[in-house]
């Protein structure tokens, strides 16, 4: 189609909102996850094994905890396409707040906006992340700087210990049908429902 020359300014700019508007909604299912799909069998394809918390040991190997450590002995330069991959999160969720985030307000049911603000969460419904707890002034607060420190030491120690985080089990493990992840991953979503009905209460 070839358009006037006083349309084309008109039709560019109209396509343009088009494209920003899509960006900066939030994707549904079936984009993100054959793009996650996709990327998991390049890696495998490769010989990878994608996750996250696996980059705290190459950076303390890097950091050269492996001359008192055997667990860390080994070559971390072996490992750092996933180094990149961290790099890559970072900035990427770093653009993502900044540049491509349309409406940052979270659509969750009215009654789970009420409760969270009766425990004191008044960001609830307004931000992904509660300001209570993740904004500079959380930092300030010693209860706010309590909870983010256990909650760092559970999850290293989790992660550590199930041999793998999240992306690690529900991604990768999962999609080479391994049993220890599909109960790593059990204990995710068990774990996720103690926390919110039984305990986020008491915390908060």
């Amino acid at each position: 189609m070839i358009l006037p020359p006083d349309q084309k300014p008109a039709y560019f700019a109209a396509f343009k909102m088009i494209v920003m508007d899509w960006i900066l909604e939030p994707w549904p299912w079936y984009v993100g996850g054959p793009l996650i799909a996709g990327i998991l069998f390049l890696l495998l394809f490769g010989g990878k094994t994608f996750g996250m918390s696996s980059n705290l040991e190459t950076m303390c190997a890097m950091g050269g905890a492996g001359k008192r450590i055997d667990y860390f002995a080994f070559d971390w330069r072996t490992k750092r396409w996933n180094l990149i991959v961290v790099a890559g999160a970072v900035i990427g969720g770093f653009l993502a707040a900044n540049f491509l985030s349309g409406d940052t307000s979270v659509d969750i049911a009215p009654e789970t906006v009420d409760t969270l603000r009766t425990l004191g969460f008044e960001s609830a419904g307004e931000a992904y992340l509660p300001d209570e707890l993740f904004a500079n002034g959380a930092f300030t607060d010693p209860k706010s700087l309590a909870i983010l420190l256990v909650g760092g030491i559970l999850i290293g120690f989790g992660a550590r210990y199930a041999g793998g985080c999240t992306s690690g089990h529900a991604i990768t493990g999962l999609s080479n049908l391994q049993l220890p992840s599909l109960i790593a991953v059990v204990g995710f979503f068990l774990g996720g429902l103690i926390m919110v009905h039984l305990m986020f209460p008491l915390i908060f």
